[in-house]
C-alpha cells in the first residue's frame, strides 16, 4: 500500500491518522510530486484534514521532548522526498513504543531523521551567518537566497530579533516566496519579479548610499585581510563556495 500526500506537514500528519484509523499493513507514503504508480501495488490518496492532523501532533508532542519535535519538523522542512516516508514510518514507531523510542539509533527512521535535521540546522545557521543585505530605494533591506533546504521558517526569529528596528525581507528564490518584516511581525508574502533582478536588484532601485556602503566594507576586508596567513582550505570549510554570492566582500568590484 502507498499513501499519496500533497506534500504538506499536515497531510503527512493525516497520513498518520488514517494509517491508524485503517490499519493497512505495510505501507508506505509518497508525494504526490514523485509518486509514480506500480502495476501490483495499492495507492491510496490522503485528503489533508487539518483536525486529524492536529490530533496526530498532539499525540507527538505527548510522545516527545522538544528537541525531537523540532527534529521531525527540520527533517520536513529538508523536502527530501525520502523523508516524508522516514518521518510517516517514524510517526508510527513512536506511537507504537514506549517513551524513549526515539533514542533508539539502531531503527532506520531515527537515525534518518537525525541526519536530516543536522544537515537542516547547518544550513539555518549558514543562512544567520551569510545573509547579507541591501538597502532599496524605499528604505526596505531586501536579500535574496536560494537555500538547500527550507530554513526560512527556522530563520525568521533571528532576524526579527537582530533587526528590530528596520524593514526586511528576505526572499527565497527557489521556493519562490519570502518573509516581510514590518517593524511589527513577520508576514509571509510573494513577490512577480518580472525584469527585476532576483539577486542583486539594479541601482536604480537601491538606496544611493548602498553602492558607497558596499565599496567601504570591501576595502575594510581587504584592508582587515593578512594575506600571509591566508588558508584557502580551511576558508572554505568554514565559508564554503555557494554561500559567497551572499557575501559583500566576495562579489566583484
Amino acid at each position: 500500500m502507498t499513501y499519496i500526500i500533497d506534500g504538506s506537514l499536515q497531510g503527512l500528519l493525516t497520513a498518520v491518522f488514517e494509517w491508524f484509523e485503517r490499519k493497512p499493513g505495510k505501507a508506505t507514503l509518497k508525494s504526490s510530486a514523485i509518486f509514480q504508480p506500480e502495476a501490483f501495488v495499492e495507492s491510496f490518496t490522503v485528503t489533508t484534514h487539518h483536525e486529524k492532523a492536529d490530533r496526530v501532533w498532539a499525540g507527538l508532542q505527548k510522545k516527545l521532548k522538544k528537541n525531537w519535535l523540532r527534529q521531525f519538523y527540520c527533517s520536513y522542512l529538508s523536502e527530501i522526498p525520502e523523508a516524508y516516508n522516514h518521518l510517516f514510518q517514524f510517526a508510527i514507531y513512536i506511537f507504537q513504543n514506549q517513551p524513549g523510542a526515539e533514542s533508539n539509533f539502531g531503527n532506520a527512521h531515527v537515525m534518518a531523521l537525525s541526519k536530516y535535521a543536522r544537515s537542516v540546522e547547518r544550513e539555518k545557521h549558514r543562512m544567520e551567518a551569510f545573509i547579507r543585505f541591501q538597502k532599496t530605494g524605499d528604505g526596505i533591506f531586501y536579500a535574496g537566497i536560494d537555500p538547500d533546504f527550507n530554513v526560512l521558517p527556522l530563520i525568521s526569529n533571528h532576524f526579527k530579533n537582530r533587526y528590530a528596528d528596520q524593514q526586511w525581507v528576505i526572499y527565497d528564490l527557489k521556493r519562490k516566496y519570502g518573509l516581510h518584516y514590518n517593524l511589527t511581525s513577520v508576514e509571509e508574502i510573494t513577490i512577480s519579479f518580472s525584469s527585476v533582478n532576483k539577486q542583486n536588484p539594479a541601482p536604480v532601485l537601491m538606496d544611493e548610499g548602498e553602492a558607497l556602503y558596499s565599496t567601504l566594507w570591501k576595502d575594510y576586508f581587504k584592508s582587515a585581510n593578512i594575506v600571509a596567513r591566508k588558508n584557502t582550505k580551511l576558508h572554505l570549510q568554514h565559508v564554503p563556495k555557494r554561500y559567497w554570492k551572499y557575501l559583500t566582500e566576495k562579489a566583484i568590484s
